[in-house]
């Protein structure tokens, strides 16, 4: 433990003995922990915020006590410890990155109707269609992928599929993914009331998942991780209907489970009045 004159000339040395890479280490400090903070804060992970705030403050104080202070070990440090905190939350920044310009339907008027008419007129109507399709596929093991987007799609996802803007219905999605159908092997993204496009082609997870993931599991995780959506997957072999939030898959969804997951899709989304 140093002597209270000591740490003052540790903390004088850093102002009196200027150096411009001093400066250059400063600012990259600061981006980092912007950076991290943004994050975070966008993660809804405010507790974590204070973590990484005491341990910076408190690594800073260590270095002032220690006898072979150097403001580059402390540098390191920060450095390490911003990066270790970007990698915990790197499907966040990839869904950061790509999020770009919100892609909706072909004109405003429509994808504001969209918007607010099926919060408020078609809600239950959609979740009843959405349903009882994906029942029937998973009766008939006929596999399916099916994103309920918010809007934010990549353009290049949006536009690798072909344009439908049609009315949800049971009969429409079943036959989108009747087998050999020109479509069946895509995605299908619904936008509010309508099905906005379908044959998409989506970006696969990078994770370790089980051998019995196929492409279209692989595929249905690896947009929730890099767009704000959700997914609803139907299996092909097994019939199994499972759903993606975050990057997160739930297996074995039932009918009732499948409504409650739609109906917080439409009520976070698109209900105006807030039913």
């Amino acid at each position: 433990m140093l002597e209270p004159s000591k740490v003052w000339e540790n903390i004088a040395n850093v102002f009196l003995k200027f150096e411009w890479t001093f400066v250059f280490e400063f600012l990259i400090l600061a981006i980092m922990f912007y950076c991290v903070v943004k994050i975070l804060y966008e993660s809804n992970a405010g507790r974590i915020i204070f973590v990484y705030i005491f341990l910076i403050t408190a690594g800073g104080i260590v270095a002032l006590f220690s006898r072979d202070f150097s403001s580059s070990a402390y540098f390191l440090f920060v450095s390490l410890l911003s990066a270790f905190f970007l990698l915990l939350f790197s499907i966040e920044i990839k869904r950061g990155i790509y999020k770009g310009p919100r892609v909706q339907t072909k004109d405003k008027d429509s994808a504001a109707k969209s918007k607010t008419g099926a919060g408020n007129l078609h809600a239950d109507e959609c979740i009843a269609g959405i349903t009882k399709a994906v029942q029937n596929l998973s009766k008939n093991n006929i596999g399916a992928l099916i994103v309920l987007s918010n809007g934010n799609l990549p353009r290049e996802i949006v536009e690798s599929g072909v344009t439908l803007n049609a009315k949800i219905s049971t009969q429409l999605i079943e036959g989108i993914f009747i087998p050999k159908a020109p479509l069946h092997d895509g995605a299908m993204i619904i936008f509010g009331d309508k099905i906005q496009t379908a044959g998409c082609f989506l970006p696969l997870t990078q994770k370790d998942f089980p051998k019995d993931y196929g492409t279209r599991h692989r595929a249905g995780i690896g947009v929730t991780e890099v767009a704000d959506v959700s997914t609803i997957i139907v299996s092909e072999e097994t019939g199994i209907v499972s759903v993606v939030r975050r990057g997160d898959i739930t297996r074995y969804v039932d009918s009732e489970s499948l409504k409650r997951f739609l109906r917080e899709y439409y009520w976070k989304e698109f209900n105006a009045e807030k039913k």
